[in-house]
């Protein structure tokens, strides 16, 4: 029996693919990949943010980081990283979902194609990646050894957030209903699905927020801070690793207890 931490944590030549993995959480999960022996592709639509970001990655453990820049919110975009992929890799252990948009407007306001914009980007494009990923996903993989899929939801789409951003919370519940639908669908092929819904973390999307109320956000969480790199990659390495494979169809929120409520002192 293999329970020693070494063995059942270790994902060390592992074939991933991370979205937005240029930056922010994205970034925070493949680093943590790389670090811990994982082949990691990223992907974003700058290209030089993406080649740059992989150059950084590599400078750490004992991995590999591998840019392949693409537009996933196109079927252009996405049919080409999906063809380079194939032509890299028969295999794909884990699918890291977690390119998105976010839209904040007054309701009175908020414009049709922004609202479009943001369920495009936030929940068509996971399914259809997913979808066109699915073949490699399945490849060689099992009940046993299932390859695995992380969709990145959101806190907003567990409670009401106080911002205007109708679409992006909305997106992300749609997010974890899916998380569900597939899981039941691609169990018995070998494929487990989860979903990480974040708090607030030092992203490019809540870097404006952060600026403006970062303390009253501290503040509220009942363990008094923001996430940090350390959180996330754990999490995500929990997720691919021997220790979760008895898990899918779940939404863990990663909040420090924000979603429960505010901190009572």
């Amino acid at each position: 029996m293999a329970l020693e931490i070494q063995r059942l944590f270790n994902v060390s030549g592992r074939v991933s693919v991370v979205t937005g993995g240029s930056r922010g959480i994205g970034r925070m999960i493949a680093e943590g990949f790389v670090s811990n022996g994982m082949k990691t592709y990223i992907t974003a639509r700058k290209a030089d943010a993406c080649d740059q970001a992989a150059e950084e990655l590599n400078q750490i453990g004992s991995g590999k980081c591998i840019s392949l820049p693409a537009d996933l919110s196109t079927a252009v975009g996405r049919n080409k990283f999906v063809d380079d992929l194939a032509s890299r890799e028969d295999k794909l252990d884990v699918l890291v979902n977690n390119a998105g948009a976010a839209w904040g407007a007054p309701f009175e306001e908020y414009p049709d194609e922004a609202y479009d914009k943001v369920m495009d980007i936030n929940v068509k494009a996971i399914f259809t990646l997913t979808r066109d990923l699915m073949p490699l996903l399945r490849n060689r993989s099992s009940q046993r050894q299932p390859s695995r899929v992380i969709n990145i939801g959101s806190i907003d789409g567990l409670r009401v957030s106080q911002m205007d951003n109708f679409a992006y919370g909305a997106s992300k519940a749609a997010v974890h209903f899916l998380t569900k639908n597939l899981a039941l669908r691609f169990g018995p092929k070998g494929v487990t699905v989860n979903a990480i819904a974040p708090g607030a973390f030092e992203s490019h999307m809540m870097r404006g927020t952060l600026a403006k109320y970062q303390g009253k956000i501290e503040a509220e969480n009942p363990l008094g801070r923001i996430g940090c790199i350390e959180d996330m990659a754990g999490l995500a390495l929990f997720l691919v690793s021997d220790a979760s494979k008895y898990m899918t169809g779940q939404v863990i929120a990663l909040d420090g207890g924000r979603h429960i409520g505010m901190a009572v002192d």
